[in-house]
């Protein structure tokens, strides 16, 4: 039975043949020197892998955790209960607040010309539409001045749902052009993608240009709803964020289906939809960081971090991003636990809330926590897919790179030997919670994985589900992971914080740059408005 989270042993077994998974059988590791510890790492985590039980209830199960959700709070108390029914203590650390927001049931179909049901669903934190809504699909209009677009706003809005994206001339994929087409044909294609973007920008500037300001003057004219469509680039690919601040009822299409409609508007077909949007708005709610913890016994004060955030869209149910980091290092830390239970440096594990806002849990623990932070000797961060790591990106430190080589060096060749190491590398340009400490002067690594499509497929999509985890992959990764983590703990060597120089001024492009400077974290929804 499933009892808080935690698997008995029967249904566990179980749930391997269910999910038509069988760890690779485990074989005795090559490593460069003998160690047990390795060894042990190795053997649990490919003989008693917890993966993919793991996975089925966190994003089967649970689902999505956007940031002020029921989902998240799900989530949390999850990773609570797993780390407890290891052993492992936990705890979930409150970082501030941000909208409440409950999704319900969504749906938006076509009834006139014809009837069709339409792939969309509502944005998040939109606002509900209070029941089912029909009313006429109709652009932003092709105007030439402000005056002409404003008395469009007095005269056509009010009952309609606006659409406000461009539509692609085609939702094949690029790939799939360049295979088929002919040089003009693929040539042709380009170009009126280009120009659509091009002349849509104009009509939307004259609506306020950001999305925020175009629902936000289509909310006081009294539209029904907007729609919108941001296609990923792959097929049946859409990227699902969140709803204009201030606008009506928001709600994205399907690339295929927004084009339809797009172009049934643009002929005067004049299409008619019926569109519902549940959800419930829960005002502002306290939003965490979980922290799983090791505690060392020889340097307890010294820290080696695991760090991915929890947090995700959704579009679907984050299975990519980011709950392949989360699995990643849930298991390390249960591989550490059962090979490496003392570990000489205390070894956390930092699951973040809100890196899809602007990293605000790891920059907020950060401003909270320096006597931590500043005790960091080493960490790894994911939040790069389910491919397996094949590059660390040392981030500009310039004395990195020999200590993970040694570490490399002592895991298995299966694992270690085609990892690559970007040696010293440049500070990451701030795309996950690695930057919240490499701005600090914290090495805190980036870990690569293979990309598995990861952009056009899964990252922000409608399609990031269970289906999309390479289990072998992840697997490797999670063992990877523990004995770099292991190694860190144990090496006696100081690490110097020692970064890279950086010209102030590029020389080929005459761009400026320098090290990062660490943002302030946003701290609640409002915080939140006043950045964007």
């Amino acid at each position: 039975m499933k009892q808080a989270g935690v698997w008995s042993g029967p249904v566990f077994c179980i749930l391997f043949g269910i999910l038509g998974w069988a760890p690779i059988a485990a074989q005795r590791p090559t490593p460069a020197l003998p160690d047990p510890v390795i060894e042990r790492i190795w053997s649990e985590g490919l003989e008693h892998s917890r993966l993919p039980a793991l996975a089925h209830v966190l994003l089967d199960s649970i689902g999505p955790r956007l940031a002020g959700s029921p989902g998240m709070d799900a989530g949390r108390r999850w990773l609570l209960s797993t780390y407890e029914s290891w052993g492992i203590p936990a705890r979930n650390e409150r970082y501030g607040s941000w909208k409440g927001w409950q999704r319900g049931i969504s749906h938006v179909d076509m009834l006139s010309p014809r009837q069709r049901a339409l792939e969309g669903t509502m944005l998040a934190w939109s606002k509900a539409t209070n029941g089912p809504v029909t009313a006429p699909a109709v652009l932003l209009p092709d105007v030439r001045d402000q005056a002409a677009f404003d008395a469009w706003l007095r005269t056509s809005v009010r009952g309609k749902l606006v659409l406000i994206s461009a539509a692609e001339p085609s939702c094949r994929p690029a790939s799939s052009w360049e295979r088929w087409g002919l040089p003009e044909s693929v040539k042709r294609e380009r170009l009126a993608r280009a120009r659509e973007d091009s002349l849509w920008k104009v009509r939307l500037g004259f609506a306020g240009g950001s999305a925020d300001s175009v629902g936000a003057r289509l909310a006081r004219a009294g539209a029904a709803g907007v729609i919108t469509a941001y296609w990923s680039g792959g097929w049946g690919t859409t990227k699902v964020f969140d709803a204009p601040v201030g606008g009506p009822p928001a709600f994205v299409l399907g690339c295929e289906d927004y084009g339809l409609v797009f172009r049934l508007a643009e002929s005067g077909a004049a299409p008619v939809l019926r569109v519902q949007g549940d959800a419930r708005e829960l005002g502002e709610v306290p939003v965490f960081n979980t922290f799983a913890e090791l505690k060392g016994t020889e340097r307890p004060d010294d820290y080696i971090l695991l760090s991915a955030h929890f947090d995700s869209w959704d579009g679907a149910s984050g299975a990519t991003d980011n709950a392949s980091g989360t699995l990643i290092m849930l298991e390390a830390m249960r591989l550490l636990h059962t090979a490496y239970p003392k570990p000489k440096r205390s070894i956390i594990a930092g699951h973040w809330g809100g890196e899809e806002q602007g990293h605000n849990g790891s920059r907020s623990f950060a401003v909270d926590h320096p006597e931590i932070v500043n005790g960091i000797y080493a960490g790894f961060n994911h939040d790069y897919g389910t491919g397996r790591i094949e590059s660390i990106a040392l981030e500009g430190f310039v004395d990195a790179g020999e200590h993970v080589a040694r570490w490399l060096s002592r895991v298995p060749l299966e694992l270690g030997a085609s990892v690559t190491m970007e040696n010293p590398g440049l500070p990451g340009p701030g795309g996950s919670d690695y930057a919240t400490f490499d701005c600090r002067g914290i090495p805190v690594f980036n870990l690569i994985s293979t990309d598995w499509d990861y952009d056009d497929y899964t990252w922000h999509t409608n399609r990031d589900s269970f289906d999309k985890i390479s289990f072998d992959d992840l697997e490797r990764s999670a063992v990877l992971v523990a004995m770099l983590a292991y190694q860190a703990s144990e090496d006696p060597r100081p690490f110097s914080r020692a970064q890279r120089e950086i010209f102030p001024v590029n020389p080929r492009s005459g761009e400026a740059r320098g090290w990062p400077t660490c943002g302030a974290p946003d701290r609640s929804w409002t915080e939140g408005l006043r950045s964007r």
